[in-house]
């Protein structure tokens, strides 16, 4: 299977690992500046599921068209706006650090979306690979090293005698890869739940400092 990841370059700069903070405070030192940060935190992630609905759309097109150059344009511009989405809450986070806000709360939630975005990107970059290669039971036949006797004729060497034995193998070969698909899909899945959860107690919090 075709290393899809490696191919169009998609990663985001998440591993950058901050020193923690003695104590954490339950009311920020500057509420203006915290409910900024917090609003800059939502725009970003639209940001980021805008450029994963222009990612599944450029794939569904290359699928369906194999415009190939097209895509790994599509990537490539995929891949700046996801490294500047997570160059940016990093930022954010390092800013919730300081001990002028002092908020290791709101800091550690935008830690923990970057580890589901993270988690959330591989496992697309997996249903992509998975998705290109399709069941082995469906994939094209290559007949490069069949041997031709006559013109459009030509001796098979694909072909074999079916058997029992044969057919188990290729339907644990299905069974194996709708697996791992599936799986990958509700890891997906399961990325965006916690995603959608943190994002909801960063809008609680901006609602509460409004409110103050």
């Amino acid at each position: 299977m075709e290393d899809f990841e490696k191919k169009v370059s998609i990663t985001e700069s998440m591993d950058v690992e901050h020193e923690d903070s003695s104590g954490s405070s339950s009311s920020s030192i500057s509420p203006s500046r915290t409910l900024g940060l917090l609003r800059k935190f939502l725009d970003v992630q639209q940001r980021r599921a805008e450029a994963y609905g222009r990612l599944k759309r450029g794939f569904s097109e290359y699928m369906d068209s194999g415009g190939e150059l097209a895509y790994q344009q599509l990537c490539s511009e995929i891949t700046v706006e996801f490294n500047d989405c997570s160059k940016q809450i990093l930022e954010m986070e390092s800013q919730f650090m300081n001990p002028e806000l002092c908020r290791v709360d709101l800091a550690q939630i935008l830690r923990a979306v970057q580890v589901q975005e993270k988690e959330k990107l591989h496992l697309t970059a997996t249903i992509q690979v998975l998705k290109k290669a399709r069941r082995p039971s469906e994939r094209i036949v290559s007949h490069e090293n069949c041997k031709f006797q006559k013109l459009m004729e030509h001796e098979c060497v694909h072909l074999h005698e079916i058997t029992e034995a044969a057919g188990t193998e290729d339907a644990e070969a299905d069974a194996e890869y709708d697996n791992a698909l599936k799986e990958a899909i509700r890891g997906v899945q399961d990325a965006v739940t916690a995603i959608n959860d943190h994002m909801d107690e960063v809008r609680y919090e901006i609602a509460a400092l409004e409110a103050q």
